[in-house]
């Protein structure tokens, strides 16, 4: 099964209760989209993962090596199609599983995961507290800068982007664009 936008939401609401966690699943979602349009991809497909990417977040957050490993289980039991549970597992390569992103939809996640919370840290930052005038720039400073955002891994953003083959000035600008639209609803 591959569950609707309303359903993959639910399911990330019933394990994860935190509003930070449930703003970065949205903001995922919609970068999720966004490429998927860049790629000719199903963008309803693409959002649901990128939806349900962390859903075992909550869960694991004392013992993050587990990460990626609940999150199989607990869209198994709903009946969620395997390769949706794949991709969820691709994200965590390198890091807490041994899953390699292996097509657009799970290269893109792999990248825009980390990406996602430097662009809108980011943000959060200027005058405006807003991205409608964050521009890459802006965003490139910043990541140059080791103290800010310093928990969003630049490594796995350019070993993503290379997975992608994209430019990395290519993948910031359209997670830019792809997180404008919804910035009130990630709590900026």
């Amino acid at each position: 099964m591959i569950p609707t936008r309303e359903q993959a939401l639910e399911l990330v609401r019933k394990y994860n209760k935190e509003d930070s966690h449930i703003h970065h699943a949205v903001a995922v979602e919609n970068t999720m989209r966004h490429f998927a349009g860049l790629y000719h991809e199903d963008p309803d497909l693409w959002g649901v993962v990128g939806l349900l990417h962390d859903i075992d977040w909550e869960m694991t957050a004392s013992t993050p090596e587990k990460h990626c490993h609940v999150a199989p289980e607990l869209l198994k039991d709903v009946g969620v199609d395997e390769d949706i549970i794949h991709a969820v597992q691709s994200h965590g390569f390198g890091i807490c599983t041994d899953v390699e992103p292996s097509n657009n939809l799970e290269k893109t996640l792999f990248t825009i995961d980390e990406l996602t919370g430097l662009v809108i840290t980011a943000g959060l930052v200027r005058p405006s507290k807003s991205l409608a005038d964050l521009e890459l720039k802006s965003v490139k400073k910043k990541w140059k800068d080791k103290a800010f955002a310093r928990g969003v891994n630049r490594d796995i953003i350019k070993q993503g982007a290379e997975k992608m083959n994209m430019p990395l000035d290519d993948v910031i600008s359209e997670t830019i664009i792809a997180l404008r639209p919804v910035e009130k609803e990630i709590g900026m």
